[in-house]
């Protein structure tokens, strides 16, 4: 391929945080990085290794790579030439580059290379992801490539890449491909569906293998080294296993072997209990021997300070350079309970019952209570990991690989930290739309908040963004692990609730009482019953029995009433599920109220029913698979969890949309002369053409140094107006008694000048006049960068007093259409834009519109650190801006880290 730029400078360093470790096709890892210059006699060797076909592809017939061409690939500048390698243990097995088009700097020349064993796995895409995020970031909009056409692999990476592609036919032998690298919804529904088939098979390599090491075995019973292997035995493990001790012998039957690399059959997985000191020995012989998955049991690692930290940073570079994928370390190990592996690589007590439920823990000593917990219940659990510090397999992973896992239907999570919380955000929200993610989040104290200057960001407390991400990712969040059971176990038996209208079945009023409490407090209604039901029900059920909505059938209803009465219950159209409450009178058989609710339940209703067994020897077994509570609380609560998960999955998904007006270079150039000038909050005049850049409709904002040319000012903008003092450390300007509403003629605006300048004194530079805003309500809209989450747009009841009230609702950047209506629908004071007690209804729509570019504002200008907007006053039609602040800040470099991608 032709080069469009000329030589340059060559650098001597590349943005290392650029690096990353791609999951390919076939579950391997590979790591991708930008080049250097230093790496030109390796890539002299990777194209030396390319076959003579490969070579042909790439440089159109002329297979010739020296020493010249390969510095040349190596001399980039960053901005107009850009290369990756990618790597597996220290060799290069791949590259990709662009050159920008000097003529038409909007394009590039595009152009990749990979090793032919790795071709068809998925690099070649994943190459040109990456180069289209960096170009994107240069102002390239377009990347080209010349490529022959009998190069069909190379035209499949431009085709099914998602992104759009137009091609021309310049010859017989050569197509011309122009891709569009903006990122459309095609592009990632694309990039998300290749990230879950590598997700899916990089954790097969640890839930699916046919061959296990334990490299610690020991032959001393309640030593984790035994207890692992002795589980590996009990549950019945169908392929081979392998103990590994020094000392060789036999172990539980076993031959032992003193080290892996001995054992004379390939090994799929090695489950490492050895000593943190000796762990990095054990992890060179699974390399040596090519084992594609590793699990780590020891502590020790990160969890113990730096020099742990050091210890575990060594370990994760030895297998990701490997392509190996590893589960810890510090954790207790994996389960599948799929009958063709019956996999227990755990030192856990308890091998839990099959069924449909997915467990991941980040905490090994609660994993074993989970486990017991659930075995308990009889809550079957098709997979279990616990991921300890999650150095390399995390809850992503592991999301992505359920996803798509036949025996999974529920996923549940206990987690302690989020390690990319935004990725995490758009996994589970794809997943979520197939299968319900339950989760327990610890932390929830207010220790995590943080200090900012912005009343949004003094509102964004750790834990309310933690709800916010569920919410918007559609995680049903729970309080405790008891309730995370609850859920789970109606999920795993029931279909999801249709709808909020709950019937209530009982034999007893007071419980039937307490669940109808539980089902207003969260969001559920009672079902207003039909005529037609009500009349069945009275004609089998005593008089004194009640046929309203709790139906209390009285203490002597037998199974007969049961039956019927749920079967008209569950035809009722007005009901989208039941509960059921059963208290044992005396002379009444458990057992046969359970088979009477069992049948009952039949007949193809499709409707949730969950039950309340108020005994000290709990349901009867028969009762299954009709989950079963001990107090009609928690019944009513694990039905209210389940039914706002449905609600979330039956909405449609929100769409980023297209907003007119924009003018992303304006903005971009307002932020450059702030960092130049080292950043920090911008001025009222900056502040104002920002947010006109993105059609922000905010007031007229003038800046007077004098209290007469303030008077001159009023005069141009009209009275009554605003005056408010401006100087670099006033952020609240009430709370500084800095603001004068309503001033109505020359002689006040020059009283306000004077008074404010006395008040403040050298605090006060200037300040900035208004004209007044009649009517409307008052909301904050504003934008908080949070260190884990990232950007936090914020929207809530606005004024003085948002910080007392905290009547607000967060979501992480970007929103779509639909995260703005739900933050609507949280915020109490959203009520008041409706016409309250007789006010004018306010503009809804031009609010939303509002926050909406405000998410894009951020897109655009990343360096935004705070917003607020406040107060924001909705008019009956249109928005208007009275008050804005804004700070922005030089993206720092993040730190290299072995990130995964996908």
């Amino acid at each position: 391929m032709s080069q469009t730029s000329a030589p340059s400078v060559a650098l001597s360093t590349y943005p290392a945080h650029e690096a990353s470790d791609i999951v390919l096709r076939n579950g391997s890892t590979v790591r991708l990085r930008p080049v250097r210059p230093e790496d030109a006699p390796e890539l002299l060797a990777f194209y030396r290794r390319l076959s003579a076909r490969s070579l042909y592809l790439r440089f159109f017939g002329h297979p010739s790579v020296d020493d010249a061409r390969a510095i040349d690939l190596c001399d980039v500048d960053y901005e107009d030439r850009y290369g990756f390698v990618a790597e597996v243990g220290g060799r290069l097995v791949a590259a990709a580059h662009y050159f920008r088009n000097l003529r038409r700097p909007d394009r590039a020349e595009a152009a990749f290379s990979v090793e032919d064993a790795l071709q068809g796995q998925g690099l070649g895409t994943r190459l040109l992801e990456r180069l289209a995020d960096v170009a994107r970031e240069k102002g390239i909009r377009v990347l080209e490539a010349q490529v022959l056409g009998e190069n069909q692999p190379m035209l499949n990476v431009f085709s099914h890449c998602g992104f759009d592609v137009e091609r021309w036919e310049l010859g017989e032998d050569v197509t011309k491909m122009s891709v569009s690298i903006s990122s459309t919804a095609a592009y990632r529904e694309r990039s998300a569906a290749r990230s879950e088939r590598a997700a899916s098979a990089s954790m097969q390599r640890i839930f699916e293998p046919r061959t296990v090491a334990v490299v610690g075995a020991s032959r001393e019973r309640g030593k984790i080294g035994a207890e692992v292997l002795h589980n590996l035995l009990a549950a019945g493990f169908r392929g081979d296993v392998f103990p590994i001790n020094p000392r060789g012998g036999t172990i539980q039957g076993l031959r032992a072997y003193a080290r892996l690399t001995e054992v004379p059959s390939p090994v799929d997985l090695a489950v490492i209990v050895v000593p943190a000191d000796q762990v990095e020995a054990a992890v060179d012989d699974c390399i040596e021997k090519e084992v594609q998955g590793i699990v780590v049991i020891t502590a020790g690692f990160g969890e113990t300070g730096e020099e742990g930290r050091e210890r575990e940073a060594r370990l994760v570079e030895k297998i990701r350079g490997a392509g190996i994928r590893m589960v810890g370390p510090n954790c207790m190990g994996v389960v599948n309970t799929d009958p063709e592996y019956r996999l227990n690589a755990t030192f856990a007590p308890t091998y839990p019952p099959a069924g449909r439920v997915a467990l991941s823990s980040q905490s090994g000593a609660l994993g074993l209570a989970l486990l017991d917990y659930a075995s308990r219940l009889n809550l079957g659990i098709s997979t279990f990991v616990s991921v300890g510090n999650k150095a390399d397999i995390s809850g992503n992973d592991l999301i992505q690989y359920w996803a798509d896992d036949p025996r999974t239907d529920v996923i549940l999570l206990y987690l302690e930290s989020f390690g990319n919380p935004a990725r995490f955000s758009r996994i589970a929200r794809r997943v979520a739309r197939r299968k319900p993610i339950v989760a327990v989040k610890s932390g929830r104290s207010k220790a995590g908040a943080r200090a900012a200057l912005s009343h949004t960001g003094a509102l964004a407390e750790t834990d309310t963004v933690v709800d916010a991400l569920f919410r918007q990712a559609g995680v049903i969040r729970t309080n405790t692990l008891e309730e995370l059971f609850d859920v789970a176990a109606l999920l795993a038996n029931q279909p999801v609730p249709a709808g909020p209208r709950v019937a209530i079945l009982t034999n007893a009023g007071g419980p039937g009482i307490l669940a109808a409490d539980v089902f207003e407090s969260q969001g559920l209604t009672l079902a207003t019953l039909s005529e037609t039901t009500a009349d069945a029900l009275r004609a089998f059920l005593p008089a004194a029995a009640s046929v309203a909505n709790p139906v209390d059938m009285l203490a002597a209803a037998g199974p007969a009433p049961y039956r019927k009465a749920l079967r008209l219950l569950l035809e009722d159209a007005n009901v989208d599920s039941v509960l059921v409450i059963f208290i044992p009178p005396i002379a009444t058989n458990p057992e046969a109220i359970a088979s009477a609710i069992v049948e009952g339940a039949k007949g193809g209703s499709g409707k949730t029913v969950l039950s309340t067994f108020m005994s000290t020897k709990g349901a009867p077994p028969v009762l299954a698979p009709i989950p079963s509570y001990p107090f009609p609380e928690s019944a009513a609560l694990a039905l209210s969890r389940a039914t706002s998960y449905g609600e979330w999955r039956n909405a449609p998904e929100g769409i980023v949309p297209e907003l007119p007006g924009v003018e992303v270079e304006s903005a971009r150039a307002v932020i450059r002369a702030a960092l130049l000038r080292g950043g920090g909050w911008l001025d009222p005049l900056e502040t104002q053409s920002l947010l006109r850049a993105f059609a922000m409709p905010i007031v007229e904002t003038r800046i007077a140094g004098s209290e007469e040319e303030a008077a001159a000012i009023a005069a141009e903008l009209g009275v009554p107006v605003a005056v408010k003092a401006v100087g670099p450390t006033i952020v609240h300007k009430t709370e500084v008694g800095g603001i004068k509403l309503g001033l109505i003629d020359a002689a006040s605006v020059r009283q306000a000048y004077r008074e404010l300048s006395k008040h403040l004194g050298a605090m006060m530079t200037g300040v900035l006049l208004q004209p007044m805003v009649a009517g409307g309500v008052e909301v904050i809209v504003g934008v908080s960068q949070d260190p884990t989450f990232g950007p936090l747009i914020a929207y809530g009841s606005g004024g003085t007093l948002v910080e007392l009230v905290a009547d607000v609702a967060f979501r992480l950047h970007p929103l779509t259409d639909r995260d703005v209506s739900a933050m609507l629908e949280e915020v109490r004071g959203t009520a008041l834009l409706h016409g309250f007690r007789g006010a004018p209804v306010a503009d809804e729509a031009a609010l939303s519109d509002l926050i909406l570019r405000v998410s894009a504002l951020v897109d655009a200008c990343p360096e935004i650190l705070e917003m607020d907007l406040n107060p924001v006053k909705v008019l009956t039609r249109g928005t208007r801006i009275l008050d804005a602040r804004i700070r922005v800040q030089k993206r720092p470099t993040p730190p290299v880290s072995r990130r995964i991608s996908y």
